[in-house]
């Protein structure tokens, strides 16, 4: 194929990579990262850092239509975002240090777990339970437009979502992925937020978190922007999609596609590490 052929079906599967990663909170690179490297045959690492480009523009894309709708918990975000951008500086450091195979077995098992636990449905007395002390008083508790009307919510485990948030930030540096499968986990499953606030929050934060590794890999040389420019404008119209549809879309759907998303792409990506196929 052509450069304009190539340049056209990257624009398109990073369209659809936008979609999926505004309306999981995936941030598309979960999409991206597998798309570049196992269709379009790209050097892991190169398709790493286009998609931490696309990752911001997927954030500055979606983010401003959730928190004006009012479900993205912006303090919630700032002050998590303190562990993983911590966390992506380290990813980004290491990138070089690990084995483009391992990466790969590593981003598939991220993303298997990342599926299990997500279909995994609360028990009603987590929802039921008396507001957490530390989370009342960093003003975290909060509501959002629901489809039966305006919800309020409880924030739980303050310290337990500070932590894997920590891990996400490190993986996001080193996949490329935005963390947001983590940054989800943590927030829905840890933190006992509700799920459309735990993906639209991480979109508002995987665009930070992205920032911060990105400018590792450009200074290395890894941002190539032939291959950026067409996947960030793609990502990013298909990000302002996905938030319109988010809107409209039931919880257990979310989590449907959510799930199924990345078990697909964990397996394949599993599969071309352990195979030597990047």
């Amino acid at each position: 194929m052509n450069v304009l052929e190539f340049t056209f079906l990257v624009w398109a599967g990073s369209l659809v990579a936008g979609f999926l990663g505004a309306l999981t909170g995936l941030g598309g690179g979960v999409v991206l990262v597998p798309l570049l490297t196992i269709f379009f045959h790209v050097d892991l690492r190169y398709a790493i850092g286009a998609s931490l480009v696309s990752v911001i523009a997927t954030s500055s894309g979606s983010a401003a239509a959730y928190v004006k709708e009012g479900f993205s918990n912006i303090r919630i975000g700032m002050f998590l975002e303190i562990a993983t951008t911590i966390g992506a500086l380290l990813g980004a450091y290491l990138t070089v240090k690990v084995p483009a195979n391992a990466i790969a077995i590593i981003f598939g098992i991220v993303l298997l777990y990342s599926a299990y636990v997500s279909r995994r449905t609360r028990p009603r007395t987590d929802v039921e339970q008396p507001p957490d002390p530390l989370a009342t008083k960093l003003k975290m508790n909060g509501s959002f437009p629901d489809t039966s009307g305006v919800r309020q919510y409880n924030v739980y485990n303050v310290p337990s979502g500070f932590g894997v948030m920590f891990i996400a930030g490190t993986l996001s540096g080193l996949l490329g992925i935005g963390s947001g499968a983590l940054k989800v986990v943590a927030m829905d499953q840890a933190m006992k937020i509700p799920f459309k606030v735990s993906t639209t929050t991480s979109n508002f934060m995987i665009g930070v978190t992205a920032a911060a590794s990105a400018g590792v890999y450009l200074s290395r040389g890894y941002i190539d922007p032939s291959l950026a420019m067409p996947v960030m404008i793609g990502v990013l119209m298909g990000s302002l999609l996905g938030t319109r549809v988010l809107v409209k879309t039931q919880t257990k759907r979310l989590r449907l596609v959510f799930s199924v998303v990345i078990v697909l792409l964990g397996l394949e990506m599993m599969f071309k590490g352990l195979t030597g196929g990047l």
